[in-house]
């Protein structure tokens, strides 16, 4: 099952040119909304509304995580952060079927991440990112799924998704592509896999 999940997924990164939902200069504009805006292309469900971007926080850089959780935890992860915003977890997550719930108003900012405290370069270069690439200026995206294995890669869906999200993010808060991060590039993880890191080289790759 883990060898077809990732096919799959991998068929999809390769193959997926989303037939423009929407052009990247409609995604940028409706990325400028406030409310809860239909989004081309992805399933969201609001449990924070966006309010004036102006107003959110100075979110700089996208961090990547991935929970081990089974499929359908995002949902039941999503609402308990809604309840409590600043508990250990992250603004966004995407569920299996590439639905993405937004839990946490954007001018609060949920505890995730580990401070930043890989500086070996085994990924990228730590240089720009130790002890800066911090849950005070980086957004969390959690996506679920990888329970019981955790070398489960994404879904199919969840790469569909992903590559939409990561172009509203970028647009809304004018992060650019070299600030998409994998929990894993900027800290010290589960040795057993790496988390995050296939989903913030696709978002890399898929460039602007």
């Amino acid at each position: 099952m883990m060898m077809s999940r990732l096919l799959a997924a991998i068929l999809a990164a390769l193959f997926l040119t989303a037939p423009a939902a929407a052009t990247d200069a409609e995604l940028a504009k409706i990325a400028r909304a406030a409310g809860t805006p239909d989004i081309p292309g992805l399933k969201m469900v609001w449990l924070a509304p966006w309010g004036d971007v102006r107003s959110a926080h100075s979110w700089r850089n996208i961090i990547v995580h991935q929970t081990e959780g089974p499929a359908g935890s995002a949902r039941g992860g999503a609402a308990e952060q809604s309840r409590n915003p600043t508990r250990r977890g992250v603004t966004v997550w995407v569920e299996t079927d590439g639905t993405v719930y937004w839990a946490v108003a954007e001018n609060l900012v949920p505890t995730h991440g580990d401070g930043a405290n890989r500086n070996d370069n085994k990924y990228i270069d730590n240089r720009p990112t130790y002890r800066q690439v911090v849950r005070d200026n980086s957004i969390g995206v959690e996506f679920a799924g990888n329970y019981p294995d955790v070398t489960t890669g994404p879904t199919e869906a969840q790469v569909a998704a992903w590559k939409i999200l990561v172009k509203v993010l970028r647009a809304r808060y004018d992060i650019p592509l070299d600030h998409v991060y994998a929990h894993n590039w900027i800290d010290y993880k589960d040795a057993r896999y790496c988390e995050g890191c296939w989903l913030a080289t696709l978002a890399r790759i898929w460039g602007e």
